[in-house]
């Protein structure tokens, strides 16, 4: 019996329920996703899905975990990636594989692309959320503005990349690149890619006894030349732009390139067609170092305890849909998030469309999470990781002001990430990782 199969049957024994879908996406991607549940509720009769945003991701996480104290919490949760071991440790939540089988609905959770995967199944390889809104992190130029300096490609290398900043500024680009300076480019994905360590034990796979070792990696160097960068006016962050913003400074023409989340790429593309190409590529990595694999951003679709089998019925339908490849495939159009699905990604690959600017972020991006792993690259499992990323961009940010030295300030977020670190080992002292 084949998946559409499953799906139909299910939803035609199945009595007629509304449920809610409770998000943190705004702007363009926040239309985005009302428009695929708009398009899930006209594609039955039977169910009803209301969608509701919530204002960001961090509200919604804690909007979440009130409303399940108080019994008020929605079916599903598009929980995002820094809160994964939260919501895996909570209780709170129904992993959705248990749901699958409990229902009897074959799913292939195999054909999930590996790098997305890893980072929501549990120690033993079980599906705790379904990875829905997919991305990465890319390297963004404005063609025009690259090629009015002699720049052809993007750099490769932070060397390079070094370079090319040098020659926009001496050409006349007032900002060269934009940037928020925010942990998961620059912590994150650059250790990633780099194949280092945020914190000990796989960055906190293997134990909830662990402790950030980020101070003595060579991420203190990009946060070094990153500053220095700035500081020679080749790099502007948010309060630096014209915009205030770095993706807005870029889809403005304000600035030349930009490292963002493939989910930005479709408001940059928006902006921009009619006016420059594109230039995609890969975060770029130090010289004479080997490249490894990016991690998954954006969230995935956490189902949540306490409801009725029929209303989990219905939640399992709308899943089985958002997990066909048409409807994915669409939702990358809209979004310029990546496919979750092998079966997905091969249809855009193998299509006529494959080359079309709509879908520039799917090859790379697809790529940048299928290169070379190690322990360090699976993802980051760690306790109280939202309000570490708070802790992180203000220690970086009083040295970006001149209020301490960039050294000073790594090590300092460090010492302060280790004390959340060890205050959740002990909130959580007889409890296992899944």
């Amino acid at each position: 019996m084949g998946l559409l199969t499953v799906t139909l049957l299910s939803a035609s024994v199945s009595q007629a329920e509304t449920f809610t879908f409770w998000h943190g996406q705004t702007g363009k991607l926040g239309d985005a996703l009302q428009a695929l549940c708009g398009s899930y509720n006209k594609s039955q009769d039977i169910h009803v899905i209301n969608c509701v945003g919530q204002g960001g991701n961090e509200v919604l996480m804690q909007k979440t975990i009130a409303s399940y104290r108080t019994k008020t919490h929605p079916e599903i949760v598009l929980g995002f990636d820094a809160g994964t071991l939260d919501l895996m440790l909570s209780n709170a939540v129904l992993p959705v594989q248990e749901l699958a089988d409990k229902q009897d609905v074959a799913v292939n959770w195999d054909d999930y692309i590996p790098g997305i995967r890893s980072y929501y199944e549990s120690s033993k390889g079980k599906m705790y959320a379904q990875p829905f809104n997919a991305s990465t992190v890319i390297l963004i130029g404005n063609q025009q503005l690259l090629n009015q300096a002699g720049i052809e490609s993007l750099p490769e290398t932070w060397e390079e990349f070094g370079v090319a900043l040098t020659k926009l500024k001496q050409n006349g680009q007032a900002c060269p690149f934009s940037t928020d300076g925010h942990p998961w480019r620059y912590l994150e994905q650059f250790s990633a890619v780099q194949g280092e360590p945020v914190a000990t034990n796989g960055n906190g796979y293997a134990s909830l006894k662990s402790q950030y070792v980020f101070d003595n990696t060579s991420h203190l160097r990009i946060m070094k030349d990153l500053q220095a960068w700035r500081n020679a006016g080749l790099v502007k962050l948010n309060a630096d732009t014209n915009a205030g913003n770095y993706v807005a400074a870029f889809t403005s023409g304000e600035c030349a390139m930009s490292l963002v989340s493939s989910g930005a790429y479709g408001q940059a593309y928006l902006a921009l067609k009619d006016k420059t190409p594109l230039l995609v590529g890969k975060m770029p990595i130090y010289a004479n170092t080997s490249r490894f694999n990016t991690l998954v951003g954006g969230g995935a679709i956490w189902v949540m305890k306490g409801h009725s089998d029929a209303k989990y019925q219905a939640v399992m339908d709308f899943l089985n849909y958002i997990r066909r490849p048409e409807i994915q495939i669409e939702y990358v159009k809209r979004t310029g998030y990546l496919p979750v699905t092998q079966q997905a990604y091969q249809q855009i690959i193998q299509s006529d469309n494959a080359n079309d600017s709509a879908f520039a972020t799917v090859k790379v991006g697809v790529q940048s999470l299928s290169e070379p792993g190690n322990l360090n690259t699976k993802g980051i499992r760690l306790g109280f990781y939202v309000q570490f990323r708070e802790i992180w961009m203000e220690e970086t940010q009083k040295a970006f002001t001149g209020q301490q030295t960039m050294e000073q300030a790594i090590k300092q977020a460090k010492v302060r990430g280790d004390q959340l670190l060890e205050r959740f080992a002990r909130t959580y002292k007889n409890h296992t990782l899944p």
